[in-house]
């Protein structure tokens, strides 16, 4: 079983930064995909970015150039750095990560972006 711990969401406003961690915990030898997803209101879940575990990374559009992705592998932990938000990105984010073939899912950390 895999466990994963969110934190670092809140208010901000436009154009402020946050960064989010996700922390990994419980009885697994390694984790290859990292993820972050976020859901609006009213909308779908969507995958914001991914590394893999030789750290390359992918980004939804809406994001390039503003978000990145990062890991730290000994800390079992995964970061989302947000610049330049906009309210736009208002949303519950949540992490998931693949171990053994499985997606595990955090619980999601409220980001609000808003004057």
């Amino acid at each position: 079983q895999v466990q994963l711990v969110e934190s670092g969401g809140g208010s901000v406003q436009p154009g402020g930064s946050l960064r989010l961690s996700c922390a990994a915990s419980g009885s697994f030898s390694g984790i290859s995909f990292m993820r972050w997803h976020r859901q609006a209101p009213g909308k779908e879940r969507e995958l914001v970015a991914a590394i893999s575990s030789g750290a390359t990374t992918n980004y939804a559009d809406s994001v390039k150039g503003r978000f990145t992705i990062s890991r730290d592998n000994a800390k079992n932990t995964a970061y989302l750095q947000m610049g330049s938000l906009k309210p736009e990105d208002t949303a519950v984010y949540y992490c998931s990560v693949l171990v053994g073939g499985r997606t595990y899912w955090g619980q999601g950390t409220q980001v609000t972006v808003s004057s």
